[in-house]
């Protein structure tokens, strides 16, 4: 029973350890994410229209991103904000590859008017 205790123990303390290290290699200091997105000009989720065909679009979109299989969790989790038929895409992605996936799949969504990609390459 103590080497079983023993080893939870070294394990908990290692993936503690690990964890830690690991989120040291990225920095959680998103303040200058937080001012540009306090800009006026700055569309954020609460932009998104409540009409059911901006809603639609949304929709489409993010159903057709969550699809590809092809995209990173990050790509698939990038902003889709639509208001009048215009989509906002916004987030980071890995790739100009992925940059252009999601952008083309909101391209495609029926009754999209025009799509702002402001996605992000991180490469992460």
């Amino acid at each position: 029973m103590k080497h079983v205790v023993a080893g939870i123990l070294v394990g908990t303390l290692i993936a503690l350890g690990s964890s830690t290290a690991r989120s040291e290699e990225y920095p959680a200091d998103n303040s200058g994410k937080n001012v540009r997105d306090r800009a006026d000009s700055a569309v954020t989720s609460g932009d998104q229209s409540n009409t059911a065909a901006d809603l639609n679009i949304t929709q489409e979109i993010r159903k057709a991103v969550v699809a590809d299989d092809a995209l990173s969790t990050n790509a698939q989790n990038v902003k889709i904000v639509t208001a009048g038929g215009v989509v906002t895409l916004r987030g980071p992605v890995r790739s100009d590859a992925e940059k252009a996936s999601v952008g083309a799949k909101a391209s495609h969504a029926k009754g999209v008017k025009s799509v702002d990609n402001q996605i992000e390459i991180t490469g992460e």
